[in-house]
């Protein structure tokens, strides 16, 4: 029940925050990264553009878009092919 009553609670300061637009929403840089192992056992790790990633003023995920404080963390994205 206190996890519901917190999501609520945290659904309705976003919501205040959309409706006074008082920047409910960020972005955030993320760099991605492929990573493509070789046949000598090693990795090569080839940089891809740089993308800006939405994201909300929150502590739970909303409409579909991680927290900032949570993409703030996760800046470097690696895809192993």
């Amino acid at each position: 029940m206190s996890l519901g009553a917190l999501y609520a609670g945290d659904y309705s300061i976003l919501r205040y925050r959309i409706w006074r637009n008082r920047e409910p929403y960020g972005q955030v840089t993320v760099h991605h990264y492929d990573a493509v192992p070789l046949k000598n056992g090693k990795t090569e790790i080839l940089p891809l553009a740089p993308e800006n990633e939405t994201c909300v003023h929150s502590l739970l995920p909303h409409y579909g878009y991680n927290p900032c404080w949570y993409v703030s963390r996760h800046t470097e994205d690696r895809i192993n092919i």
